[in-house]
């Protein structure tokens, strides 16, 4: 048995969120931020690599509050420094800036560490360049958020382009995770069910697509959803961070259904509340009562 569930490989960032009706809130944010919490909160044994400026961000203290997590943090002579603002009350919408970015990811700087999953976690082209993924196939179940791939620094502004090297990277890639917007980017497709069977046909063995009305999964055989049924959107940030980093590390133990269902429930009682998840999984088991 590996020592740790999951590996989370990603860049702490400072982020600032403009809500829609104009709330300005500063933050430590990130993909390995989120996911961190979610996995860890729910009992999984988590290791985390975050990379930042150390000088600016202390990054040991960022994950203090989660239990299950040993933190290897990494420096970088400049930070992920971003700037959200939503548009609209469900927070689907935003335009989001950014001041500075990390030096990537290397291979040689990954210390040794043993866990099931290797979730690499980035958020933006060039945080992790694409062979980190074969490095990562070398030792564990490769997980991926494919915004890392995706999302393109142009003029201190976050634009999207398509994976130049999706078809020769998704054979290693045991879970992949986009949103609908990310799906069809990659695809060509607005169809998510069809999105996810064409990334399988590429070579990923299981893709989740998050969408505000469900989580959709697909395994290569069957096509699953469930319902988001969040009672409002105040932690609406960390929505796709959230539901995959609580889906792969239930999947060590659980079929799809149940994974997806223990997931889509994590992630709708989070977004009722700003922040990671701090709840723990008998608040997600109550939900899963009340609601599914």
């Amino acid at each position: 048995m590996s020592q740790y569930d999951s590996l989370i490989i990603g860049e702490v960032a400072q982020d600032t969120n403009v809500d829609y009706d104009g709330t300005v809130v500063k933050a430590i944010g990130g993909a390995v931020y989120y996911s961190g919490f979610a996995a860890a909160n729910m009992g999984h044994k988590i290791a985390v690599l975050p990379k930042a400026d150390t000088r600016a961000v202390d990054l040991k203290a960022a994950f203090a509050a989660a239990p299950n997590i040993t933190v290897y943090p990494l420096h970088s002579d400049t930070s992920f420094v971003t700037k959200n603002v939503y548009h609209t009350a469900d927070r689907e919408r935003r335009t989001s800036t950014v001041d500075s970015m990390i030096t990537p990811y290397r291979p040689e700087e990954v210390p040794d560490i043993d866990a099931a999953i290797w979730h690499l976690a980035g958020l933006a082209a060039g945080d992790i360049p694409d062979e980190m993924i074969p490095f990562a196939a070398q030792h564990a179940m490769v997980a991926i958020d494919v915004q890392t791939m995706l999302r393109c620094v142009e003029n201190g502004g976050m634009v999207y382009h398509d994976w130049a090297k999706k078809k020769e990277m998704l054979p290693y890639i045991r879970f992949l995770k986009t949103d609908a917007a990310e799906a069809q980017i990659l695809t060509g497709t607005e169809d998510r069910a069809q999105a996810a069977r064409m990334l399988c046909d590429w070579g990923a063995k299981e893709v989740l697509i998050t969408h505000n009305s469900e989580v959709l999964v697909y395994d290569g055989k069957e096509i699953y959803t469930c319902p988001i049924k969040a009672r409002n959107l105040s932690g609406r940030t960390g929505r796709g961070d959230t539901t995959f980093a609580c889906y792969i590390t239930e999947r060590l133990t659980c079929d799809v259904p149940t994974a997806l269902r223990t997931a889509t429930a994590l992630v709708s009682l989070k977004m009722e509340t700003p922040g990671p998840y701090m709840g723990t999984r008998a608040d997600v088991e109550d939900y899963i009562k009340e609601f599914y």
